[in-house]
């Protein structure tokens, strides 16, 4: 038995069933009123499989361990550790080894993420499944349906595969984690044109979503890997995850290092044997001491530990990351992909527009929160001045069958978005379900069905005098009222001013509802439809939207300022998606592009169009996904944030996927790099800051680092070309490389964000880690620490200083000019002698103390004398390491302050911010 079902054994192509009629739908699939025979169903069932989605093939566990190794910075970890066990330092090689190890663990727990949210969707498919086999009802698990199977579907249950229904009674449902679509959509049976949107094709249930109305039977048309869910399965399947802007540098720079580090030690070596006559055997072990002192070995654990307090930054901002390198990558995005419902707005309907007969009133307020208030061109009102808003709110949430209520702080809705944005009207006004239950009793009503487009309700006010409300579409509603509702009282309906108010509420993106109602009774005491053709009087006529969320007009106004891009890319109706777009200035006098433009285009034509474009409304995951690529293959670092399962894709495929925590489908929240806690777009933004911030950081760290290695590397040389005595032994190298540099250098993960971080524009993709100011500044300090380090050796020696010692006063003369440096790392260009500069950063200050203690540390405990050869120094000798740290620090100042004064600086900082 297979495990999946193969669309080429489909009796018709999978995208061809919602274009047939209900009775084609039975002939193709040969299932009638009664359903498939027991018989029948086994025999499908062992021709396609079960309906679940096909496990993934996976990577066993020591494969997926091993292949961590596979990682630049572990390689020069592992070099590192192969240098020491060769100089027989082994506590140094078992150290180097385990953070290897560490490393790999680490990423061995972090990996998983495709299978994690294959496994995610997986979980989405029904458990259960209620369907009509031999005339017969049954309940089976939902792996057992089978292509023709006839199900049965109610309100709240989970659509277990992919059906064209055959008979609907108003159902909705949900489809907003596949398609984006904010609404619950009225489902009917009619075929559609072949080139429908998956959210237009009404004659559709598809597996996953879930029914919130109404009931429908439906034929299985698809289970499995061929449903729609599984096609996006399948993508997650094929999506290769994007190696980071930081680790694509990390790679090149430990490439470049790596290589010259290895030409450096050749050239030694040969130098020594050749042209010194040095044996082959000696100068193997100081080439072997060169790559030591060149191999910054602090690099991986100092840039895991910046990027881990990156994490822990960013999660007391509600942002959890689900994967290390994110953390930089999200300081260095582009173009941020935005879905629409759920992430820039609220997935929650609002009423944000009131049309009466003598006003227009705006309603302020968002989500089902009973919090806003009414104006009229924008001078604030009390709906109790206004009786024909008073009435219409009556109206809104006496015709109506939701309920909202609080719920740890939020505010929910039970039953039709739609409907709830009514009940937090009438909240905002001070009209309520409970304070209306005392005087308002409900007699009868008329639920809402696609076919007649309204709602009706019979009431009983507080004196028994009988009402009868209306909601429904505006067209319909019209032809049932002679009367508008004015301040004067009732008075003859103004047919072209409502069609008119109805045309420009509904270029506004707004959904449009329109309320009505009747002082009279039920004919027959019942109330029926004959009851709601004519004599009713309009109240209002609504404006309905899922608003952006007000932080999110913050965020993306950020978001430009930092020189990101935003794009809303999203499900939703064109009309709606350019509305919401206009609210968070996103796409401001842009063409808005729908799936269907995107169909049609070649990978050529979208590489060219999606720079330009903002707006991609009606977009399928195949669009997201193409989409995302486009902007890709454009040199672009790309974040998609998003929460339905349609998001899942593209958060995968992206530089940096963002899932919603709170209305996150798992499927979106297992394919992200990070989600978002409190599902708020403006905490994107924080994220964008701490990632530079990250990134800054390290930057910072590689430009003292570097120096201190370059100056090592640079004496060694030196004695070598000039046959000199090494100044340094290779122990005392590692204890520098591993201890001193690695206890300072930590202090810079702890740097505040630099003023104006969120003005600048992105760095470019390619840029370097290394930039020309960059390389000029660590050759500038290599050399001035190699003059200091060799200068104050070679001056010992001359002085008739004992080797050993003049050793000691080298290693502490290099520490002390890294300690002073530290201080210039701080900042690029400005000094650091200012209170800021010096006592900015109180890490900066505690690593120098502690580094101060382990070189008291290094040059008087015996035992540390005995490993490292160290001596004794004296308080003059100690005067004389100070000299030489000062050395440095004043020519590192120096330059800063040459750089700022002759107009360099400015022209500087504009290349480095470009």
């Amino acid at each position: 038995m297979t495990t999946t079902q193969p669309a080429d054994s489909l009796p018709l192509p999978q995208p061809q069933w919602h274009t047939l009629a209900s009775d084609e739908v039975r002939q193709q699939l040969d299932s009638d009123v009664s359903g498939l025979t027991e018989t029948e169903a086994q025999h499908r069932l062992n021709q396609y499989g079960p309906n679940r989605l096909a496990p993934p093939k996976r990577r066993g566990p020591l494969v997926r361990f091993l292949l961590q190794f596979h990682n630049i910075l572990l390689y020069v970890m592992l070099v590192a550790a192969v240098v020491t066990a060769l100089l027989q330092h082994w506590v140094d090689t078992g150290v180097l080894l385990a953070a290897v190890v560490i490393n790999a663990i680490i990423g061995f727990i972090q990996e998983g993420k495709a299978e994690s949210a294959l496994d995610a969707i997986r979980s989405m498919l029904s458990t259960r499944a209620t369907v009509v086999r031999d005339g017969v009802r049954h309940e089976i698990d939902a792996t057992e349906l089978v292509p023709g199977d006839l199900v049965l579907l109610a309100s709240g249950d989970r659509v277990p595969a992919d059906m064209r229904l055959i008979s609907s009674k108003e159902l909705r449902v949900e489809e907003a984690a596949l398609t984006g679509e904010s609404m619950p959509v009225e489902k009917n049976t009619d075929a559609v044109p072949l080139d429908a949107p998956l959210g237009d094709r009404r004659g559709m249930a598809y597996s996953g979503t879930v029914a919130v109305y109404g009931q429908a039977a439906g034929i299985v048309v698809a289970t499995g890997q061929a449903t729609e869910l599984g096609k996006i399965n399948q993508m997650l399947s094929g999506i290769q995850n994007v190696a980071t802007p930081l680790l694509r540098q990390i790679d090149r720079f430990g490439r470049w290092l790596a290589l010259v580090i290895l030409i450096m030690a050749a050239a030694t070596f040969l130098l020594g044997v050749f042209l010194r006559g040095h044996p082959p055997g000696d100068m193997f072990m100081i080439a072997v001491a060169l790559v030591a002192a060149a191999i910054p070995e602090g690099l991986p654990a100092i840039m895991t530990i910046i990027l881990a307090l990156g994490v822990r930054t960013m999660a007391q901002h509600n942002a959890i990351i689900r994967r290390l390198p994110a953390v930089e990558t999200l300081g260095s995005v582009t173009v941020i992909c935005s879905d629409k419902t759920g992430t820039l707005t609220r997935n929650e309907m609002t009423v944000q527009r009131l049309v009466c007969a003598e006003h227009v009133i705006r309603v302020s307020g968002i989500g089902y929160a009973p919090e806003g208030s009414f104006s009229i061109d924008d001078r604030p009102i009390d709906p109790a001045d206004h009786p024909p808003l008073t009435l219409a709110v009556k109206a809104a949430v006496l015709c109506n069958d939701a309920r909202v209520h609080e719920e740890q702080g939020l505010w929910k809705a039970e039953g039709d978005p739609t409907e709830a944005a009514l009940l937090a009207l009438g909240g905002k006004a001070g009209f309520t379900q409970e304070n209306a239950h005392p005087t308002w009793k409900r007699i009868d009503s008329i639920p809402f069905e696609s076919e007649h487009r309204f709602m009706a309700t019979h009431y009983h006010d507080e004196d028994g005098q009988p009402w009868i409300f209306v909601k429904g579409a505006p067209e319909r509603v019209i032809d049932m009222c002679i009367h508008q509702l004015s301040h004067a009282g009732e008075c003859a309906i103004d047919v072209d001013y409502w069609r008119r108010m109805a045309t420009d509420t509904a270029a506004m993106g707004l959904r449009l509802l329109m309320l009505a109602y009747k002082r009279a009774a039920p004919n027959g005491g019942q109330l029926d439809f004959d009851d709601t053709q004519t004599g009713f009087t309009v109240l209002a006529l609504t404006g309905i939207i899922d608003p952006p969320r007000e932080e999110s007009i913050e965020a993306v106004a950020e978001c430009h300022r930092a020189g990101i891009q935003v794009k809303m890319i999203t499900g939703d109706h064109a009309e709606t998606a350019r509305a919401i777009g206009a609210q968070l200035t996103i796409g401001t006098g842009k063409p808005v592009i729908i799936g269907s433009e995107v169909e049609v285009m070649d990978d050529a034509d979208l590489r060219n169009v999606v720079m330009g474009v903002d707006i991609f409304a009606r977009a399928s995951p195949e669009h997201k996904l193409r989409l995302v690529e486009a902007l890709q293959h454009n040199q672009q670092i790309v974040s998609m944030t998003g929460d339905g399962v349609n998001d899942a894709p593209a958060l995968k495929r992206a530089d940096v996927g963002v899932a919603m925590g709170m209305k996150g489908t798992e499927a979106a929240k297992e394919a992200a790099d990070m989600v978002l806690a409190d599902d708020n777009f403006a905490t994107i933004a924080h994220a964008v800051r701490e990632g530079r911030t990250v990134y800054d950081n390290l930057r910072k760290f590689i430009l003292f680092m570097l120096p201190t290695n370059g100056g090592e590397a640079l004496v060694v040389i030196a004695a070598i070309l000039f046959e000199l005595q090494l100044p340094l032994t290779a122990a005392q190298i590692l204890w520098i490389n591993m201890v001193t540099s690695s206890t300072l250098g930590l202090a810079l993960a702890f740097e505040p964000t630099e003023p104006g971080i969120m003005s600048r524009q992105p760095r470019p993709p390619k840029e370097s880690l290394l930039s020309g100011i960059f390389t000029w500044r660590i050759i500038l300090v290599s050399t001035l620490m190699m003059i200091a380090t060799l200068g104050q050796f070679l001056f010992e020696l001359k002085m008739g200083t004992p080797l050993e010692t003049a050793r000691t006063m080298a290693v502490n003369t290099l520490v002390a000019a890294e300690m002073l440096y530290l201080l210039n790392s701080r900042h690029l260009f400005s000094s650091a002698l200012t209170y800021e500069g010096l006592f900015g950063n109180p890490y900066v200050l505690l690593s120098i103390g502690a580094c101060i203690l382990l070189q008291l540390m290094f040059t008087y405990l015996p035992v540390m004398q005995n490993i490292f050869d160290a001596r004794a120094l004296t308080l003059n000798e100690w005067i004389k390491v100070a000299a030489g740290g000062l050395f440095v620090f004043a020519f590192a100042e120096l330059e800063k302050l040459i750089i700022r004064n002759t107009g360099w600086l400015q022209r500087l900082e504009k290349w480095h911010a470009r």
